[in-house]
């Protein structure tokens, strides 16, 4: 089993954070004809909050981060990316499930939107995340832990 460390992001981090969330993002917004990776960086950079972004490490690697906000009635997974290098070894679902068991702990449920088309859909409904909404370009979930 791999072993994760989790470490709060630092301002400092926000350039090679986001040149991994346009590595992660690349196939799903080129599928989906929406890539620029000039605004994706943007995207990114222009909302990054340090305090709310945790940096995951597998060994001495950053294999990942995520950015979980608390909107006071639910948690808000704003960005949640694994480096492509390493995806397809479950590392995805063992930080969501990291997650979730906070949110449950704090009895508050998840909201993350996800680009439409993209596998991340199929992630989140896997891990229990039910469609809230659909937009043109993004779907809006929800998980709500069990009572």
């Amino acid at each position: 089993m791999t072993s994760l460390r989790f470490e709060v992001a630092k301002e400092t981090d926000a350039k090679r954070l986001a040149k991994l969330r346009v590595a992660a993002m690349r196939p799903s917004l080129e599928a989906a004809g929406r890539y620029n990776q000039e605004r994706a960086r943007r995207r990114f950079l222009d909302t990054f909050e340090p305090d709310d972004t945790t940096l995951v490490f597998s060994g001495k690697t950053l294999a990942g981060f995520f950015e979980l906000r608390d909107r006071g009635d639910h948690l808000y997974l704003d960005h949640f990316y694994i480096a492509p290098e390493e995806q397809g070894r479950g590392l995805g679902s063992m930080i969501l499930q990291w997650i979730l068991r906070d949110a449950a702990d704090r009895n508050l449920p998840v909201r993350l939107m996800a680009l439409n088309g993209s596998p991340a859909n199929k992630f989140y409904r896997l891990h229990g995340f039910e469609v809230v909404s659909q937009e043109e370009f993004d779907t809006l979930y929800q998980w709500v832990p069990a009572k």
